[in-house]
């Protein structure tokens, strides 16, 4: 059996324009890792492997939770946000949201746009995103072991989205709840992949952190 935990990066800069000054972990991202990394060495620690995407925030996240010497693989990385973002204004009149409620509103809309080929001039079409999400999957089910996977919100529900086979307005609403520094467990068993624990924050439910249970 293969089991794989899926880690969110801790906060990244929320307040950023672009995919550079996003990419690093803020100072409370870095906290959330942290009590993560605790909460993972008090628990269950050992890993078979530890990979993690090749972003900052990503290699960042690992670090702080106390996982040095890690695998990257690019295909772990995030989708590209600002370029969506770009796009969906650009070629539908649809602004960047202001809020956190125009948020839940706006996102399934990039993505329904996107997947269905309506957006031009992107580094990576929807098609590409998931096959190459669900390769390294393929990959690490495949091999077997307990897996430490360090990665990002979109990443994580399209595998969701593999598992439960999802439609587009499902996975955007998986991907508007998926938490910073979340843990997410899938386990190939039985040759498919089931889904054990969704957006889980044991290391955040104590009530002097509720104010570090993100989602930007």
């Amino acid at each position: 059996m293969t089991e794989i935990i899926l880690v969110r990066h801790g906060q990244a800069m929320s307040h950023a324009t672009d995919e550079a000054g996003y990419d690093r972990l803020s100072e409370l991202g870095v906290r959330q890792a942290e009590w993560l990394g605790a909460h993972l060495r008090d628990t269950n620690p050992h890993f078979d492997r530890v990979i993690t995407g090749t972003l900052n925030r990503q290699r960042g996240t690992a670090e702080a939770m106390g996982y040095g010497g890690f695998e990257t693989d690019a295909r772990l990385d995030e989708l590209s946000y600002f370029a969506l973002a770009r796009a969906v204004e650009e070629q539908h009149g649809i602004p960047a949201p202001k809020d956190a409620s125009e948020f839940a509103r706006y996102l399934p809309q990039v993505i329904t746009h996107w997947a269905a080929g309506g957006l031009n001039g992107l580094p990576e079409s929807f098609d590409a995103f998931t096959a190459r999400v669900g390769e390294v999957i393929g990959e690490l089910t495949g091999a077997g072991g307990r897996v430490l996977v360090v990665t990002s919100g979109g990443v994580i529900g399209m595998v969701l989205r593999h598992a439960l086979h999802l439609e587009i307005p499902g996975l955007a609403k998986v991907m508007l709840q998926v938490m910073n520094s979340s843990l997410h467990r899938v386990h190939h068993v039985h040759e498919m992949l089931m889904v054990g624990t969704f957006n889980a924050t044991p290391h955040l439910d104590a009530p002097e952190r509720a104010h570090a249970r993100t989602f930007i």
